[in-house]
């Protein structure tokens, strides 16, 4: 029975190692519990409909695209944003390796591209260029060209592969 309220869930998950819940709207997008909610406004929405990638973050390891899964989808799940990068005031390689190759300009794709990258570092820390291409194909960025950006996936990746820092 629709009596025009609508119907709240409580979401409940593990993000950036840190267990959170919050009661939502049941058609709320990931995105939005994430940034709005949660309050982790590094998660960018660019687009609403998958083409930008600005929103990607990790579920359960595997990069998604938070503006087209439902908060519900998430609940009971793992979740890794930008913010969960750096670590006791120490960059993470990712974000010190965009910063040494000059991988950003206005940085509003960043957050996304680092998500996309660490889920391939993880998986492939050496990985070659056309495979780091393929990786954040769907990751859009108006700025650098991509040069920079597939530099610095690269360095962060022999980074981590020295150190086993991911």
């Amino acid at each position: 029975m629709d009596n025009g309220k609508r119907q709240s869930v409580t979401v409940r998950v593990q993000i950036n190692g840190e267990t959170r819940e919050a009661a939502v709207e049941s058609r709320t997008l990931l995105a939005y519990f994430i940034r709005d909610t949660l309050g982790l406004t590094g998660t960018h929405v660019g687009c609403d409909t998958t083409s930008c990638g600005a929103c990607t973050v990790l579920l359960d390891g595997v990069p998604v695209k938070s503006c087209t899964v439902l908060a519900v989808q998430a609940h009971g799940h793992q979740l890794e944003t930008v913010e969960g990068l750096e670590q006791d005031g120490k960059l993470h390689p990712l974000q010190q390796a965009f910063w040494d190759n000059h991988g950003l300009q206005c940085g509003f794709c960043t957050p996304g591209m680092l998500m996309t990258a660490l889920a391939l570092v993880r998986q492939e820390p050496l990985a070659d260029e056309e495979t780091i291409r393929r990786a954040i194909s769907g990751n859009l960025c108006r700025c650098t060209g991509y040069m920079n950006i597939v530099k610095a996936i690269r360095q962060a990746g022999r980074t981590v592969a020295q150190t086993q820092e991911v």
